[in-house]
């Protein structure tokens, strides 16, 4: 079941949010601050996956062979594109 949440909002705030209800052709404020905290939760969430890998990587770095795979794989990629088909 939904919450209600109640807040306050400085006047210039208040501004701006209805500028976004225009500009963005949100049905209600209520709608945009919805769309506002989904977009900072997604936002949050990947960098701190983000930051996980990130820590992975400080704990276990990659190797030399590794490093040198993911170029050779990159260079196959590109060498196997049919690049006389874009030109």
């Amino acid at each position: 079941m939904p919450s209600q949440l109640a807040i306050r909002l400085p006047d210039d705030l208040l501004r701006d949010l209805d500028w976004i209800v225009v500009r963005l052709k949100y049905d209600s404020r209520t709608e945009a601050m919805r769309d506002a905290l989904v977009r900072l939760v997604d936002q949050e969430r990947r960098r701190d996956i983000g930051e996980q890998i990130a820590e992975g990587y400080r704990r276990m770095p990659q190797t030399e062979e590794e490093i040198d795979g993911g170029d050779q794989a990159f260079l196959d990629s590109v060498n196997d594109e049919p690049w006389d088909k874009w030109w």
